[in-house]
């Protein structure tokens, strides 16, 4: 190919953005990447991780062929195969397995590397061929599930207000989310909305980027979010500026309710949240004199153990003040809920009978059953040793000789180690797929700009080759991108109507039909009854593990996320490693000198899980009792061989069996 080009595409990482790019092709090769200037939310900003993705591709690290384990588990020593050989051996080895474990002895780990609705996460990439072979189910379950149960429970979906509307509020509460280092783009809308007079609050255990921008904040304890939005309605409550017309017209328990809201007055609130009565009843008069009202709240609210309750405690605010009547009012979480497309994974393919179902955030646990053992790990878009909970039973269990682990990647991971076959797999630039990002209203496109380097493959060509490799004939196992992409958009919605393949792959994204204004609960939910299901009593709040410190370790840990990676991702790159440092642990002055600690010092941050070293920072950015360091490093670029995962318990949220990232107590010490 000569000359230049220019190909539309879609970031395909874990962000609520989605954005829209543009990738440069030269002569054959991808020069430059850029956001996409015409797509209204992305409006030609990327983020300073994604700014350096050509550069990342092209890393000298990149996994580029098929390769085979030669030394000992976690050695990262390998040879170099052919594709041929790697699907033999993948084919015998998974054959013998099911033969003498049955299917559900493989166990289809994927994580959400990419949230293609082809490739990756959003569309169930590989369930098909799992269920051809009768394997375990997966439940993607480590980042919103326990919020998203929460929320469905009270709304009956997850789905929030469209995050562009944030221009029309006029007081923005920015809950346990920190949008200038995850999700920028919606800061666009919220400095639209402070030029029009809107007040914007933060709440936070840590003092963020965004809580500096912000004109009020917030210092909350963590995970006791849902006894601050008890409070807040208490306060709507007092003023009198309750909606009843909305609670009457569409809710149900809400006697029950507002009784429950009734034991948590502002004083209450404090005592749990640890910030001051006066802000709370301040903020909480604000919020019943304030039309309309948006809370964006998304992932780090439902880290702990009471996550779900507290992601719908806070659902109800806007119901009790009714400002999802008001374009710019209600709650900003996801609008995956309003996304209209559903993967076909073909569950006639499972064999007769039931199927188990093993979580992702209880990998130790699985690996570690010896009763109903599973013999293969397949991971995909997931770097489990990075990024799962309980990091030292999890590598014991990676290190079994008996479980056969095949892993696709781009870059030799901690999880890459443990593997006895690894498998290249392409990156976005290379292959076709489709996405909707969870944080605005658009389908995008992503037409592959460059062949793959190599002998990398898709996801998809990864498993319609497997499936050949094992003499399996159901058509919808090698059905093309294309055709994929086609039966996705084909469900007949209406918010889908006019968006065709075609159409997509010319113009690169489309806005989904729904209305404009879009008011999704203004006149009801999407429950058996159309109306949002309150609490029952004492369902209000649950106290977090950290709430009551006691024994050894009295420090509550919280993990947010870096500026520079995307959950393990990029944590390679040597630049954005380089501006991120090493592992730094945020102490509050009195922490550290209650420990004789001085910012600098070199220390060991511990419990009963693991250790890990980080230097200590003194910060007001972390109230007493709280410490902070963020999450993504890759183990094995880290001192020690461990990140901050190594100190997670492998525990369930309330609802959904979700991650608890938040929700552990350390001690600090000296190294």
């Amino acid at each position: 190919m000569t000359g230049e080009l220019k190909v539309l595409g879609a970031c395909p990482l874990d962000c609520p953005d989605g954005c829209s790019w543009v990738v440069t092709v030269r002569d054959g090769r991808a020069v430059d990447l850029r956001g996409n200037r015409d797509h209204p939310y992305t409006r030609g900003a990327l983020c300073v991780k994604v700014n350096r993705y050509l550069e990342h591709a092209g890393a000298a690290d990149r996994i580029m062929y098929p390769l085979r384990r030669v030394g000992p588990k976690g050695s990262g020593r390998f040879e170099r195969i052919t594709w041929d050989e790697a699907l033999d051996e993948i084919a015998e080895r998974l054959t013998a397995i099911i033969d003498e474990f049955g299917g559900e002895a493989i166990w289809p780990y994927q994580g959400t590397g990419t949230l293609g609705y082809i490739q990756g996460e959003s569309g169930d990439a590989g369930r098909r061929l799992w269920n051809a072979l009768g394997a375990s189910r997966h439940d993607l379950n480590i980042c919103a599930r326990a919020g998203n149960v929460g929320l469905t429970r009270a709304y009956g979906s997850p789905g929030g207000m469209d995050t562009e509307d944030f221009a029309h509020s006029r007081l923005i509460l920015l809950w346990g989310t920190n949008p200038l280092t995850s999700g920028h783009h919606v800061w666009k809308f919220v400095q639209e909305a402070r030029a029009a007079g809107a007040h914007i609050v933060a709440i936070d255990p840590i003092r963020t980027r965004t809580a500096d921008q912000a004109d009020e904040y917030l210092a909350i304890r963590p995970g006791t979010d849902a006894a601050l939005a008890l409070a807040l309605m208490h306060v709507v409550l007092d003023e009198g500026a309750e909606d009843r017309d909305y609670l009457e017209r569409y809710t149900e328990g809400w006697p029950d309710f507002e009784r429950e809201i009734r034991k948590y007055p502002p004083a209450v609130a404090a005592e749990i949240t640890g910030i001051p009565e006066p802000e709370i009843r301040a903020l909480g008069r604000r919020l019943a004199h304030t039309r309309p009202a948006a809370i964006r709240t998304t992932m780090g609210v439902q880290r702990h153990r009471g996550g779900g309750t507290a992601v719908r405690t806070i659902g109800c605010v806007p119901v009790v003040t009714g400002d999802w009547r008001h374009r710019g009012g209600g709650l900003s979480y996801s609008t995956s809920g309003h996304v209209p497309i559903r993967a076909d994974d073909r569950p006639d393919l499972l064999p007769a009978g039931p199927v188990r179902t093993l979580t992702m955030t209880r990998l130790a646990e699985g690996l570690a059953d010896t009763e109903h053992p599973v013999k293969c790990l397949w991971v995909y878009a997931a770097n489990p040793l990075g990024s799962t909970s309980d990091q030292n039973r999890v590598r014991r269990g990676l290190a079994r000789e008996d479980l056969f682990t095949v892993v696709m990647e781009q870059f030799p991971t901690d999880t890459v180690d443990y593997a006895d076959i690894v498998l290249p797999a392409t990156m976005q630039i290379e292959h076709t797929d489709l996405h909707a990002g969870y944080g605005h209203m658009y389908l995008m496109w992503n037409e592959p700009a460059v062949p793959p380097p190599g002998e990398c493959a898709s996801t998809t060509e990864t498993f319609r080759r497997v499936a050949r490799r094992l003499g399996l004939t159901d058509p919808s196992l090698y059905e093309s991108d294309l055709e994929i992409a086609e039966g996705l958009l084909s469900g007949g919605h209406p918010a889908l109507e006019g968006i065709t393949v075609a159409r997509l792959r010319a113009e690169g994204w489309a806005r989904l039909n729904h209305p404009d204004p879009f008011l999704p609960y203004a006149a009801g939910f999407p429950t058996p009854s159309g109306r949002l299901a309150f609490p029952a009593a004492g369902e209000g709040y649950l106290a977090p593990r950290t709430a009551r410190p006691d024994g050894p370790y009295r420090l509550a840990l919280v993990t947010p996320a870096s500026h520079m990676f995307l959950n393990t991702v990029f944590a390679n790159n040597p630049e954005l490693a380089r501006r991120a440092g090493g592992p730094k642990i945020l102490v509050s002055e009195k922490d550290a000198a209650e420990r004789g600690l001085a910012g600098g010092d070199r220390v060991r941050v511990f419990n009963d899980n693991g250790e890990m070293a980080a230097e200590l920072v003194v910060s007001d950015r972390v109230p007493p009792g709280v410490v902070a360091t963020t999450k993504g490093n890759w183990p094995k670029l880290s001192p020690g061989g461990v990140n901050v995962n190594v100190l997670v318990d492998e525990r369930d949220a309330d609802m959904g069996r979700g991650a608890v990232y938040h929700d552990n107590l350390v001690e600090i010490a000296p190294w």
